[in-house]
This record gives C-alpha cells, sequence and structure tokens, in this order.
C-alpha cells in the first residue's frame, strides 16, 4: 500500500459519512477513523435586574439546640412510608425520645433527642441524603 492509497482513503472519509476504514493488503493494514463533531450549543444567560429587598434581621438561633446527624445516610421521618413521622414543628420531645431514622447501609439507625423542649424547625426533608454533623433539627430547650 503506497501513500497515494492512503490519501485516497482519507479523501474517502472526509468526503462521506464513514467513520472508520481498515485496509490489509499484503501484509499491511492500515486504520483510518475519523471522531465525529458533536452539534454545539450555545448558552444564552439572561440577567434580570431585581430590586434589592431590605435585609431580614438573621433569625437569632443560639439558644436552640441543634440535633445533627452522627452518620451519613438517608434521613426518614418516620418508621415507615404510610406511617406519622416522629416529629414535626412544634412537638414536645423528651431526652431518648426517638425524632428521626437514618439509614446507612441497610441498617436503620435511631436518632434520639438529647434535650428536652419543643422541635423549633426540621432542617432536611424525608428521603434526603444527610452527611456526618449536618444539623438535622433545632429544639427549643425546657
Amino acid at each position: 500500500m503506497n501513500l497515494d492509497e492512503i490519501k485516497a482513503l482519507i479523501d474517502l472519509l472526509r468526503d462521506t459519512d464513514i467513520s472508520e476504514i481498515e485496509i490489509e493488503r499484503e501484509g499491511v493494514k492500515v486504520r483510518l477513523r475519523r471522531e465525529k463533531l458533536k452539534p454545539s450549543v450555545e448558552v444564552v444567560e439572561q440577567r434580570v435586574e431585581v430590586p434589592a429587598e431590605p435585609a431580614a434581621e438573621a433569625e437569632d438561633t443560639s439558644h436552640l439546640v441543634t440535633v445533627t446527624s452522627p452518620i451519613v445516610g438517608t434521613f426518614y421521618s418516620a418508621p415507615s412510608p404510610d406511617a406519622e413521622p416522629f416529629v414535626e414543628v412544634g412537638s414536645r420531645v423528651k431526652v431518648g425520645q426517638v425524632l428521626c431514622i437514618i439509614e446507612a447501609m441497610k441498617l436503620m439507625n435511631e436518632i434520639e433527642s438529647e434535650v428536652e423542649g419543643t422541635v423549633v424547625r426540621i432542617l432536611v426533608e424525608n428521603g434526603q441524603s444527610v452527611e456526618y454533623g449536618e444539623p438535622l433539627f433545632l429544639i427549643e430547650p425546657a
């Protein structure tokens, strides 16, 4: 196979929809491959100016107890999909009361309250993945 024959194969690839050619002749093997170009997409970003609202005062949560996740896993607010949640905002909780379950490696880990008080805020959604140390609940101590 000579250089002119190889150039002809390159032209063939360029002028057709063929993406790969492999030819073996007289103990010489030649493979030519062309990568198809992907269509380009242009993204146009449009910015809209929104008048700034007065900054809301940051809520003081320093007096609240934050319950954090002791493990990485999936947060569940109830023992089963059709059951009532362990706690809701406004629920009174006691020390040792189950607040939620975190599933990790197919094990269901009950997360218990370490304080007596009222649940002020639930910071994660049912079925959401949580990380170690991620805040789950804010509890106002009694």
